[in-house]
C-alpha cells in the first residue's frame, strides 16, 4: 500500500482541494483528483527528505510554550519601538550567531522559529552551517542577545534532533 500511496494524507489532501478548487464532483473531476492525489506523491517521493527522529518529547512541548511567549513579547515590543520611532530610532542591525546545531531538521525548525518572531529575520546561514547571519529590529545588548537565541532556541533544538 505504502508503494501505491506514499502519503496518504497529502493523496487525499489533494484530492479534496481538487474537487473544492473545481467547485464540481462530477465524475471527470473525481477521476481527475484520483490521479493527482496518486500520481502527485509518487512522483514527488524522490523529494521527500528523510523522516525527523525526535529524542526528547518533553523538550518539544517546552520550546512550543516558549515561542508562544516570545512571540507575545515581542510584538509587545515591536510595537512600542514603532510607536515611539520618532523619539527612540529602533537599533536594527545585523547579527552573527554561531551555531552548534547541525541536524537539518532542527535547523529548518529554528528558521521557522526565526520567522515567526516578530523583530527577527534569518538572513544567511553559512555553508557548513556554523553562522547563522540574523536581523535584529531593536537590539540592546549583542551580547545577550546571542547568549539568549542560543539558550531559548538551539540547545533545545539540539536536545530535540541531535
Amino acid at each position: 500500500m505504502k508503494r501505491l500511496l506514499p502519503a496518504p494524507l497529502l493523496s487525499l489532501a489533494l484530492f479534496v482541494l481538487w474537487l473544492v478548487l473545481n467547485l464540481s464532483i462530477s465524475p471527470g473531476n473525481i477521476i481527475l483528483g484520483l490521479l493527482l492525489g496518486i500520481l502527485a506523491p509518487l512522483l514527488m517521493r524522490p523529494l521527500r527528505p528523510l523522516s525527523a527522529h525526535i529524542r526528547n518529547p518533553g523538550a518539544v512541548i517546552r520550546l512550543v510554550l516558549r515561542v508562544g511567549l516570545d512571540v507575545l513579547v515581542s510584538n509587545l515590543d515591536v510595537f512600542r519601538s514603532v510607536w515611539r520611532m520618532g523619539r527612540k530610532p529602533p537599533r536594527s542591525r545585523f547579527v552573527h550567531i554561531p551555531l552548534d546545531l547541525r541536524d537539518a531538521h532542527g535547523l529548518a525548525a529554528l528558521s521557522m522559529i526565526t520567522t515567526v518572531i516578530p523583530g527577527t529575520v534569518w538572513s544567511e546561514l553559512a555553508l557548513d552551517r556554523s553562522v547563522l547571519l540574523l536581523h535584529v529590529f531593536d537590539l540592546d545588548d549583542e551580547a545577550r542577545f546571542i547568549e539568549h537565541f542560543k539558550h531559548t532556541y538551539e540547545r533545545p533544538l539540539m536536545e530535540i534532533f541531535e
